[in-house]
């Protein structure tokens, strides 16, 4: 029995070793999901789902195996409903986080408790419901569930300069919904004295066609004197 071992040694404040690691490993992360995304979709024992926090919670489920024999990303977990960090009632969809290891980034220090970005998932299209706004993957009014007014507001992620956005698209196509989701965006921003802007918008990074996964990406001016924030957005197949 392990009570009956006299070699262990207990140890208390146990360090993680540091890792640095370039200003572009965010991005490569969002790749790297990107890849993963497909592998997820198409697993054979996916329990078929169609609710936003089953799909998610099964992701990071697929992700967290994934970086488990990765030899890029070993020192990466993936966690769900964590809490922002600024606000800590609100709980974000998706984190990264370090992982047996303290990350380095552009002199920033980032331990097993730190986001390194987080990521809200969304459905496409919205789920209706007498609460639910069409446009929820960019807003939600008068409510802060938007996607990506989360960010630009500062409901999510105001810690963060850099964050991720993904969409589980059930019906139409990708390009259908490029051109939904920037409509409502210059909508949004056509509204008198609205702190939305055709800036918001999203551009297509990327397209594959083979694994119906798009990349796209966006900047947005936010409000409370919050610098800058860009977004990367997965937008995966499962319809």
């Amino acid at each position: 029995m392990l009570a009956d071992s006299a070699n262990i040694i207990p140890q208390s404040g146990r360090l993680d070793r540091d890792i640095h690691l370039p200003a572009t490993v965010k991005l490569a992360l969002v790749g790297f999901i990107a890849e993963e995304l497909p592998l997820w979709r198409d697993h054979p024992d996916r329990p078929a789902a169609t609710a936003e926090t089953t799909l998610t919670e099964h992701l990071c489920d697929h992700l967290n195996s994934a970086v488990y024999t990765s030899p890029s990303w070993s020192h990466v977990q993936f966690r769900t409903e964590t809490a922002d960090e600024a606000r800590g009632g609100r709980k974000i969809d998706l984190s990264v986080k370090p992982c047996a290891a303290t990350f380095i980034i552009e002199g920033r220090r980032h331990s097993q408790f730190d986001a390194l970005f987080p990521i809200e998932c969304k459905r496409l299209p919205t789920p209706k419901d007498k609460d639910r706004d069409e446009r929820e993957y960019v807003t939600n009014e008068p409510g802060t569930t938007g996607g990506i007014q989360r960010y630009k507001f500062g409901h999510h992620g105001a810690s963060h300069t850099f964050a991720a956005m993904i969409a589980y698209v059930q019906e139409q196509a990708l390009s259908y919904w490029l051109t939904r989701v920037n409509g409502w965006i210059q909508d949004l921003a056509g509204g008198q004295d609205s702190v939305w802007n055709d800036s918001d918008s999203l551009q297509l990074v990327r397209d594959n066609t083979a694994t119906k996964v798009s990349m796209l990406k966006s900047e947005h001016r936010r409000v409370g004197g919050l610098p800058e924030c860009e977004l990367r957005h997965l937008w995966v197949e499962i319809g």
